[in-house]
């Protein structure tokens, strides 16, 4: 029987390394974004994604996996920047930006737990143009939020959409282990 957790875990150790050498090359540059630049790097990747599904040639040798760490990626930096804000200079050392990191995830995850325990692991049966799709829905729901200025009148706000194109990443990940 898999263990949710365990693989979660897994992937996530995965992107968070994949973050950290990027702080490492790049400095916190990505502070500066707005929650609309990241959305629309989110989506970026989230089309890609999509585009790699339904075409057979490929002009780029990257495939699914690096674009679904991109979203995972991007989505906690949205995440951090909603907590802290947005800045006119990179203000987080690596060390810093990691702690982040985890807080963000360790709360993504505790929702995921609760989600996978209410719907009795459904994410098992879908297939990951499902996942795809779902999360292409959430970057369009999060930018309707965003031309909102924040507001919502009976929807979940920005934060919870990017946890859950979060997980769905996460179980499409699983999946292609």
């Amino acid at each position: 029987m898999p263990n949710t957790s365990q693989e979660y875990d897994a992937v996530i150790e995965e992107c968070k390394a994949l973050f950290i050498k990027k702080m490492s090359d790049y400095g916190p540059a990505w502070r500066i974004l707005r929650l609309p630049s990241l959305t629309d790097q989110i989506f970026i990747k989230a089309q890609r994604i999509r585009q790699l599904q339904e075409n057979s040639v490929r002009k780029v040798d990257e495939g699914e996996r690096s674009e679904f760490i991109g979203i995972i990626n991007y989505c906690i930096m949205a995440l951090i920047q909603l907590e802290l804000g947005v800045v006119e200079n990179p203000d987080l050392n690596t060390k810093e930006a990691t702690m982040l990191y985890d807080k963000h995830i360790s709360k993504t995850k505790e929702l995921m737990l609760n989600k996978n325990h209410d719907y009795g692991e459904a994410w098992r049966d879908m297939r990951i143009s499902s996942l795809t799709d779902l999360i292409l829905q959430k970057l369009l729901r999060v930018k309707q939020i965003e031309d909102n200025k924040g507001k919502t009148l009976v929807s979940e706000g920005i934060d919870a959409n990017y946890q859950d194109m979060i997980n769905y990443a996460v179980f499409a990940m699983i999946h292609m282990n």
